[in-house]
Protein backbone atom coordinates (compact mmCIF):
# COMPACT_ATOMS: atom_id res chain seq x y z
CA UNK A 1 0.00 0.00 0.00
CA UNK A 2 2.78 2.33 0.80
CA UNK A 3 4.27 1.60 -2.22
CA UNK A 4 1.28 2.38 -4.27
CA UNK A 5 1.23 5.27 -2.47
CA UNK A 6 4.45 6.62 -3.62
CA UNK A 7 4.21 5.39 -7.05
CA UNK A 8 0.70 7.59 -7.20
CA UNK A 9 2.52 10.63 -5.90
CA UNK A 10 4.95 10.09 -8.27
CA UNK A 11 2.95 9.94 -10.93
CA UNK A 12 0.50 13.15 -9.27
CA UNK A 13 4.37 15.12 -9.52
CA UNK A 14 5.53 14.56 -13.26
CA UNK A 15 1.72 15.53 -14.40
CA UNK A 16 2.20 18.93 -12.58
CA UNK A 17 5.86 18.96 -13.29
CA UNK A 18 5.41 18.88 -17.29
CA UNK A 19 3.40 21.76 -17.81
CA UNK A 20 5.09 24.13 -15.33
CA UNK A 21 8.25 22.97 -17.39
CA UNK A 22 6.72 23.85 -20.73
CA UNK A 23 5.83 26.75 -18.87
CA UNK A 24 8.98 27.86 -17.85
CA UNK A 25 10.31 26.93 -21.45
CA UNK A 26 8.38 29.43 -23.32
CA UNK A 27 9.03 31.86 -20.55
CA UNK A 28 12.86 31.28 -21.27
CA UNK A 29 12.58 31.68 -24.93
CA UNK A 30 14.25 35.02 -26.25
CA UNK A 31 11.65 36.24 -29.04
CA UNK A 32 13.10 38.32 -32.04
CA UNK A 33 11.59 41.05 -33.23
CA UNK A 34 12.79 43.29 -36.42
CA UNK A 35 12.40 47.62 -36.51
CA UNK A 36 12.52 48.44 -39.77
CA UNK A 37 12.36 52.52 -40.45
CA UNK A 38 13.16 55.33 -42.02
CA UNK A 39 13.59 57.76 -39.03
CA UNK A 40 17.07 57.92 -37.35
CA UNK A 41 18.17 55.48 -34.60
CA UNK A 42 17.88 57.86 -31.94
CA UNK A 43 14.09 58.82 -32.53
CA UNK A 44 12.23 59.38 -29.39
CA UNK A 45 9.12 57.46 -31.54
CA UNK A 46 11.16 54.28 -31.03
CA UNK A 47 11.62 54.82 -27.71
CA UNK A 48 7.66 54.92 -27.28
CA UNK A 49 7.40 51.84 -28.90
CA UNK A 50 10.44 49.68 -26.97
CA UNK A 51 8.47 51.37 -23.60
CA UNK A 52 5.22 49.76 -24.74
CA UNK A 53 7.22 46.22 -24.99
CA UNK A 54 8.94 46.54 -21.75
CA UNK A 55 5.54 47.23 -20.26
CA UNK A 56 4.15 44.09 -21.57
CA UNK A 57 6.69 42.52 -19.78
CA UNK A 58 9.53 41.99 -22.94
CA UNK A 59 12.82 43.54 -21.69
CA UNK A 60 15.72 43.03 -23.80
CA UNK A 61 18.82 41.13 -23.17
CA UNK A 62 16.05 39.02 -20.98
CA UNK A 63 13.50 37.59 -23.27
CA UNK A 64 13.66 39.32 -26.25
CA UNK A 65 16.70 40.50 -29.40
CA UNK A 66 15.71 43.33 -31.30
CA UNK A 67 17.34 43.68 -34.94
CA UNK A 68 17.59 47.10 -36.20
CA UNK A 69 17.52 48.85 -39.24
CA UNK A 70 17.27 52.78 -39.78
CA UNK A 71 17.58 54.54 -43.05
CA UNK A 72 18.32 57.88 -41.48
CA UNK A 73 16.57 60.01 -43.81
CA UNK A 74 17.61 57.59 -47.04
CA UNK A 75 14.59 55.96 -48.56
CA UNK A 76 16.88 54.62 -51.04
CA UNK A 77 18.18 52.40 -48.33
CA UNK A 78 15.30 50.99 -47.22
CA UNK A 79 15.06 47.51 -49.79
CA UNK A 80 18.90 46.69 -48.53
CA UNK A 81 18.18 47.31 -44.84
CA UNK A 82 14.49 44.89 -44.71
CA UNK A 83 16.48 42.54 -46.77
CA UNK A 84 18.86 42.15 -44.41
CA UNK A 85 16.69 42.50 -41.53
CA UNK A 86 14.54 39.95 -43.04
CA UNK A 87 17.82 37.17 -43.13
CA UNK A 88 17.86 37.35 -39.39
CA UNK A 89 14.33 35.86 -38.88
CA UNK A 90 12.50 37.75 -37.14
CA UNK A 91 9.20 36.62 -35.97
CA UNK A 92 7.32 40.10 -36.47
CA UNK A 93 8.33 42.86 -37.87
CA UNK A 94 7.75 46.89 -36.72
CA UNK A 95 7.78 49.24 -39.77
CA UNK A 96 6.35 52.12 -38.66
CA UNK A 97 5.20 54.00 -41.94
CA UNK A 98 4.43 53.46 -45.45
CA UNK A 99 7.92 53.29 -47.39
CA UNK A 100 9.14 51.35 -43.99
CA UNK A 101 6.29 48.96 -44.98
CA UNK A 102 6.50 48.90 -48.56
CA UNK A 103 10.40 47.65 -48.02
CA UNK A 104 9.41 44.89 -45.33
CA UNK A 105 6.72 43.80 -47.93
CA UNK A 106 8.68 42.98 -50.42
CA UNK A 107 11.03 40.41 -48.47
CA UNK A 108 9.07 39.57 -45.38
CA UNK A 109 7.12 36.70 -47.05
CA UNK A 110 4.57 35.53 -44.03
CA UNK A 111 6.71 37.16 -41.52
CA UNK A 112 4.34 39.52 -39.74
CA UNK A 113 4.08 43.39 -40.10
CA UNK A 114 3.22 45.85 -37.56
CA UNK A 115 2.75 49.42 -38.51
CA UNK A 116 1.83 52.90 -36.51
CA UNK A 117 1.48 55.70 -38.77
CA UNK A 118 0.04 55.27 -41.96
CA UNK A 119 -2.92 57.12 -42.94
CA UNK A 120 -4.50 54.91 -45.38
CA UNK A 121 -3.56 51.10 -45.01
CA UNK A 122 -6.73 50.30 -47.02
CA UNK A 123 -5.55 52.35 -50.38
CA UNK A 124 -1.99 51.85 -50.33
CA UNK A 125 -3.02 48.16 -50.03
CA UNK A 126 -1.78 46.88 -47.20
CA UNK A 127 -4.91 46.05 -45.61
CA UNK A 128 -8.33 44.21 -47.31
CA UNK A 129 -10.06 46.82 -44.38
CA UNK A 130 -9.64 48.36 -40.96
CA UNK A 131 -11.90 45.56 -39.25
CA UNK A 132 -10.66 42.76 -40.68
CA UNK A 133 -6.94 43.04 -42.58
CA UNK A 134 -6.77 39.67 -43.78
CA UNK A 135 -2.61 38.83 -44.69
CA UNK A 136 0.05 39.47 -42.25
CA UNK A 137 0.04 43.59 -41.92
CA UNK A 138 -1.74 45.53 -39.27
CA UNK A 139 -0.98 48.52 -37.00
CA UNK A 140 -2.63 52.10 -36.04
CA UNK A 141 -3.52 54.40 -38.68
CA UNK A 142 -2.64 57.88 -38.06
CA UNK A 143 -5.63 59.75 -40.04
CA UNK A 144 -3.94 61.52 -42.78
CA UNK A 145 -6.34 61.72 -45.10
CA UNK A 146 -9.13 62.93 -42.66
CA UNK A 147 -7.04 65.39 -40.84
CA UNK A 148 -5.36 67.30 -43.43
CA UNK A 149 -7.99 69.04 -43.84
CA UNK A 150 -8.67 70.21 -40.15
CA UNK A 151 -4.80 70.72 -40.19
CA UNK A 152 -6.05 73.70 -42.67
CA UNK A 153 -9.07 74.70 -40.94
CA UNK A 154 -6.75 75.25 -37.78
CA UNK A 155 -3.95 77.22 -39.81
CA UNK A 156 -7.09 79.14 -41.11
CA UNK A 157 -8.34 80.12 -37.88
CA UNK A 158 -5.41 80.28 -36.19
CA UNK A 159 -4.25 83.37 -38.92
CA UNK A 160 -7.51 84.46 -40.60
CA UNK A 161 -5.75 86.79 -43.09
CA UNK A 162 -4.52 83.93 -45.13
CA UNK A 163 -5.02 83.32 -48.59
CA UNK A 164 -2.54 81.86 -50.33
CA UNK A 165 -0.96 78.60 -48.62
CA UNK A 166 1.94 76.49 -49.72
CA UNK A 167 1.53 72.88 -49.98
CA UNK A 168 4.95 71.28 -48.45
CA UNK A 169 4.62 67.48 -49.75
CA UNK A 170 6.94 64.79 -50.50
CA UNK A 171 6.98 61.79 -53.13
CA UNK A 172 7.41 59.03 -50.99
CA UNK A 173 4.07 58.20 -49.80
CA UNK A 174 1.62 56.20 -52.21
CA UNK A 175 -1.71 58.46 -50.65
CA UNK A 176 -0.07 61.91 -51.14
CA UNK A 177 -3.04 62.65 -54.09
CA UNK A 178 -5.78 61.61 -52.20
CA UNK A 179 -4.57 63.71 -49.72
CA UNK A 180 -3.86 66.94 -51.68
CA UNK A 181 -7.64 66.51 -52.73
CA UNK A 182 -8.33 66.43 -49.47
CA UNK A 183 -6.59 69.70 -49.01
CA UNK A 184 -7.67 71.40 -51.82
CA UNK A 185 -11.41 70.69 -51.09
CA UNK A 186 -11.07 71.92 -47.75
CA UNK A 187 -9.17 75.36 -49.18
CA UNK A 188 -12.36 75.98 -51.58
CA UNK A 189 -14.44 76.06 -48.72
CA UNK A 190 -12.30 78.34 -46.82
CA UNK A 191 -11.97 80.45 -49.77
CA UNK A 192 -8.07 80.37 -49.96
CA UNK A 193 -5.16 79.04 -53.08
CA UNK A 194 -3.26 76.29 -52.57
CA UNK A 195 0.44 76.28 -54.21
CA UNK A 196 2.13 72.28 -54.36
CA UNK A 197 5.67 72.14 -53.54
CA UNK A 198 8.44 70.30 -52.20
CA UNK A 199 11.21 70.59 -49.42
CA UNK A 200 13.16 67.73 -49.48
CA UNK A 201 16.98 69.09 -48.28
CA UNK A 202 18.76 71.99 -47.89
CA UNK A 203 19.61 72.65 -51.39
CA UNK A 204 15.52 72.89 -52.23
CA UNK A 205 15.36 75.96 -49.87
CA UNK A 206 16.21 78.85 -52.15
CA UNK A 207 14.46 77.33 -55.82
CA UNK A 208 11.21 76.88 -53.42
CA UNK A 209 11.33 80.20 -51.40
CA UNK A 210 12.00 82.34 -54.71
CA UNK A 211 8.61 79.91 -56.12
CA UNK A 212 6.94 80.99 -53.08
CA UNK A 213 7.57 84.80 -53.34
CA UNK A 214 6.59 84.65 -57.20
CA UNK A 215 3.40 83.19 -56.02
CA UNK A 216 3.22 85.51 -53.11
CA UNK A 217 2.42 82.61 -50.52
CA UNK A 218 1.12 84.13 -47.46
CA UNK A 219 1.14 80.88 -45.20
CA UNK A 220 2.65 77.31 -45.36
CA UNK A 221 0.51 73.70 -44.75
CA UNK A 222 3.30 70.37 -43.76
CA UNK A 223 1.79 67.55 -45.12
CA UNK A 224 2.16 64.14 -42.79
CA UNK A 225 5.24 61.77 -44.41
CA UNK A 226 8.01 60.42 -43.05
CA UNK A 227 10.28 62.25 -45.11
CA UNK A 228 9.08 65.61 -43.57
CA UNK A 229 8.71 63.66 -40.45
CA UNK A 230 12.63 63.62 -40.27
CA UNK A 231 13.43 67.18 -42.11
CA UNK A 232 11.45 68.32 -38.80
CA UNK A 233 13.99 70.82 -38.08
CA UNK A 234 14.92 71.90 -41.81
CA UNK A 235 11.36 72.72 -42.83
CA UNK A 236 10.87 75.01 -39.37
CA UNK A 237 13.91 76.43 -40.41
CA UNK A 238 12.47 77.41 -43.94
CA UNK A 239 9.38 78.81 -42.70
CA UNK A 240 10.89 80.80 -40.45
CA UNK A 241 13.67 82.78 -42.87
CA UNK A 242 10.24 83.32 -44.96
CA UNK A 243 8.49 84.92 -41.95
CA UNK A 244 5.35 82.45 -43.02
CA UNK A 245 3.06 81.21 -40.39
CA UNK A 246 2.85 77.57 -41.03
CA UNK A 247 0.62 74.67 -39.63
CA UNK A 248 2.04 71.03 -39.01
CA UNK A 249 0.77 67.54 -38.31
CA UNK A 250 3.13 67.01 -34.79
CA UNK A 251 3.69 68.94 -31.89
CA UNK A 252 7.82 68.37 -32.69
CA UNK A 253 7.77 70.79 -35.22
CA UNK A 254 5.82 73.13 -32.77
CA UNK A 255 8.88 72.35 -30.15
CA UNK A 256 11.21 72.90 -32.81
CA UNK A 257 9.90 76.31 -33.39
CA UNK A 258 7.23 75.89 -35.79
CA UNK A 259 4.16 78.05 -35.35
CA UNK A 260 1.29 75.60 -34.86
CA UNK A 261 1.32 71.90 -34.64
CA UNK A 262 -2.48 69.89 -34.87
CA UNK A 263 -2.48 65.77 -35.22
CA UNK A 264 -2.75 62.67 -33.30
CA UNK A 265 0.20 61.84 -30.58
CA UNK A 266 3.09 59.83 -32.57
CA UNK A 267 4.27 58.69 -29.22
CA UNK A 268 0.75 57.34 -28.74
CA UNK A 269 0.73 55.25 -31.35
CA UNK A 270 3.83 53.88 -31.39
CA UNK A 271 3.72 52.78 -27.94
CA UNK A 272 0.02 50.90 -29.15
CA UNK A 273 1.93 49.89 -31.61
CA UNK A 274 3.74 46.86 -29.14
CA UNK A 275 0.46 45.97 -28.19
CA UNK A 276 -0.29 44.26 -32.14
CA UNK A 277 3.83 42.65 -31.26
CA UNK A 278 2.76 41.27 -28.37
CA UNK A 279 -0.23 40.03 -29.29
CA UNK A 280 1.62 38.33 -32.68
CA UNK A 281 4.01 37.02 -30.64
CA UNK A 282 1.45 35.10 -28.53
CA UNK A 283 -0.35 33.47 -31.27
CA UNK A 284 -2.78 36.27 -32.80
CA UNK A 285 -3.44 36.80 -36.60
CA UNK A 286 -2.43 40.06 -38.11
CA UNK A 287 -5.70 39.34 -40.41
CA UNK A 288 -8.25 39.04 -37.21
CA UNK A 289 -6.00 41.94 -35.31
CA UNK A 290 -8.25 44.91 -36.49
CA UNK A 291 -6.47 48.62 -37.34
CA UNK A 292 -6.98 50.90 -34.90
CA UNK A 293 -7.30 54.73 -35.31
CA UNK A 294 -5.76 57.25 -32.67
CA UNK A 295 -7.59 58.38 -29.76
CA UNK A 296 -5.31 60.82 -28.80
CA UNK A 297 -4.81 64.64 -30.61
CA UNK A 298 -2.56 67.27 -29.91
CA UNK A 299 -3.05 71.08 -30.78
CA UNK A 300 0.56 72.74 -29.84
CA UNK A 301 0.78 76.15 -30.51
CA UNK A 302 4.82 78.07 -30.13
CA UNK A 303 3.60 81.75 -28.73
CA UNK A 304 7.23 83.10 -29.52
CA UNK A 305 6.98 81.64 -33.13
CA UNK A 306 3.52 83.77 -32.73
CA UNK A 307 5.17 87.09 -31.34
CA UNK A 308 7.99 86.73 -34.02
CA UNK A 309 5.54 87.02 -37.10
CA UNK A 310 3.50 89.63 -34.94
CA UNK A 311 0.41 86.60 -34.95
CA UNK A 312 -2.13 86.96 -31.77
CA UNK A 313 -3.58 83.67 -31.77
CA UNK A 314 -7.62 83.68 -31.56
CA UNK A 315 -8.94 83.15 -28.18
CA UNK A 316 -10.32 80.31 -29.42
CA UNK A 317 -6.86 78.75 -30.50
CA UNK A 318 -5.48 79.60 -27.46
CA UNK A 319 -8.55 77.72 -24.79
CA UNK A 320 -8.50 74.95 -27.50
CA UNK A 321 -4.53 74.73 -27.19
CA UNK A 322 -3.26 71.39 -25.20
CA UNK A 323 0.05 73.50 -24.75
CA UNK A 324 1.48 76.57 -25.39
CA UNK A 325 4.95 76.88 -26.15
CA UNK A 326 6.48 79.97 -24.25
CA UNK A 327 9.87 80.94 -22.52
Amino acid sequence: MNNRRKLLAALGASALAAPFASFAQAQGKVRRIGILANIGAADKWIDGFTQGLKELGYVEGSNIQIERRFAEGNLDRLDKLAEDLVRQKPEVIFAPNTPSVQAAKKYAGAIPIVFATLGDPVGAGFVASFARPGGTITGTSNLVLELSAKRLQVLKDAVPRITRVAVLDTDDRTHRNAEFAEIQRAAKALGVEVLRTQVLQRSDMETVSAQLRKWRADSICVVSSPTNTYNRKLLVEFATKLRLPAVYYDKDFAEAGGLISYGPSVEALYHRAAYFVDKILKGAKPADLPVEQPTKFELVVNLNTARALGIKFPNTILLNADRAIEP
